[in-house]
């Protein structure tokens, strides 16, 4: 199994910056793709942003220009740095993690590993 604990959510205003951390533990070599996701109260749970294990990265386009996705492999970690945050960015966040075929799309039944969230709160 994989463990993923995120951090960094908090509230702001709008206009503001937050980084968003994942970090992962346990069986991380199964690992081949990480992504962030959103989930605002009444909505689907929509991807925000994901990179695979070689780097290559997806953003999606209602935050593309704001937000920016990295990772550290030494840390087992992912980031997510949130600029210029809107109201309608407000949601809980969670990292995910997955086979490669998880970043093929921004459907979040492909990642196996879920963390317990963080919340983003924009006013």
């Amino acid at each position: 199994h994989v463990q993923l604990v995120e951090s960094g959510g908090g509230s702001v205003q709008a206009g503001g910056s937050l980084r968003l951390s994942c970090a992962a533990s346990g069986y991380t070599y199964s690992v081949y793709c990480m992504g962030w996701f959103r989930q605002a109260p009444g909505k689907e749970r929509e991807g925000v942003a994901m990179m695979k294990r070689d780097g290559d990265a997806s953003v999606a386009e209602s935050v593309k220009g704001r937000f920016t996705i990295s990772q550290d492999r030494s840390k087992n970690s992912l980031y997510l740095q949130m600029s210029s945050l809107e109201p309608e960015d407000t949601a809980m966040y969670y990292c995910g993690a997955g086979p490669l075929a998880a970043c093929g799309g921004w459907w979040s039944g492909g990642f196996e590993y879920w963390g317990q969230g963080t919340q983003v709160t924009v006013s």
